[in-house]
């Protein structure tokens, strides 16, 4: 039986392409589970209030899951583990460079390569700092973002591949990247780390998410392998627009649900608007 999670994060109100996700994903578990998951790692950005509408919102839409819900601030301990284990392997390596060092040394490369989902790819600053120039380093600045060293990596896993219901077998390319961030300075975790401790914990078998996190599959299924995980199945499903192309977004407050309720429609209103966007889970 499938299993299923919708997994917001708190940082403002859901809106109509929220409740697309959350009802395709509630959909695709068919007679098995739907999970609902507060991906709270963001200690600024993410408020309680968000997370009580969050709630309150999927109830009136007529959503049910388990109790209790998994909240990722309650988890940080996983993530440590995940990560450690990693270090143990030689596989991570401490960052100290800023963003703003960053784009400097790739705007005196020529070229910089972007990852596929356009993001800047880091140079490798710091993955050729020696063992006791990391020390030094982390001695002195008491923190550092920690890497993952994607060659190494992949060259412990070889060819890895995933399932997309949409696209098929896809192949791994996780290179694309370059070595991605594990965990920050101000946050023990990342999006990519905390995911798929998270998946795996629960149970999931069945990922359905918008296709702009397609991109990141490539980053999971390499980490899933490393950290001997079971990988899910995928279904990266298109993402709502209005009626000028342009996707919805939080800060849209005429697309929120809770601003749909206080015009006075209805849950059934609101699901019929949802799909009226077609898409498939077959």
């Amino acid at each position: 039986m499938p299993i299923t999670r919708f997994a917001p994060s708190p940082t403002g109100y859901l809106h109509l392409g929220h409740a697309y996700a959350a009802l395709l994903a509630f959909r695709a578990a068919e007679e098995g589970r739907f999970l609902l998951r507060i991906e709270d790692i963001d200690p600024v950005r993410c408020k309680p209030e968000f997370t009580e509408a969050i709630i309150e919102d999927l109830r009136w839409l007529g959503l049910e899951w388990p109790e209790p819900v998994r909240h990722q601030s309650q988890h940080l301990a996983d993530y440590a583990a995940a990560l450690d284990k990693l270090r143990d392997r030689g596989l991570v390596y401490p960052c100290f460079c800023t963003r703003r060092e960053i784009d400097q040394e790739a705007q005196r490369a020529a070229h910089a390569p972007h990852a596929e989902d356009g993001t800047l790819v880091y140079p490798g600053t710091c993955q050729h700092l020696s063992a006791s120039e990391r020390a030094e380093k982390l001695a002195r600045q008491g923190s550092a973002t920690w890497r993952l060293d994607i060659a190494a990596a992949m060259r412990q896993t070889g060819k890895l591949f995933w399932h997309d219901r949409v696209k098929g077998w896809v192949e791994a390319n996780p290179a694309l990247f370059g070595d991605v961030v594990l965990a920050r300075k101000d946050v023990p975790t990342s999006y990519h780390l905390s995911v798929i401790v998270d998946d795996h914990a629960q149970g999931v078998t069945l990922v359905t998410r918008g296709k702009d996190l397609f991109a990141s599959t490539h980053i999971h299924r390499l980490l899933q392998a490393l950290l001997g995980f079971d990988t899910p199945g995928y279904h990266h499903h298109s993402l709502l627009t209005d009626s000028t192309g342009r996707r919805y977004a939080k800060r849209d407050k005429a697309a929120t649900l809770r601003d749909w309720r206080e015009r006075g429609e209805t849950a059934e209103q609101v699901i019929k608007a949802s799909f009226a966007f077609p898409d498939s889970l077959s």
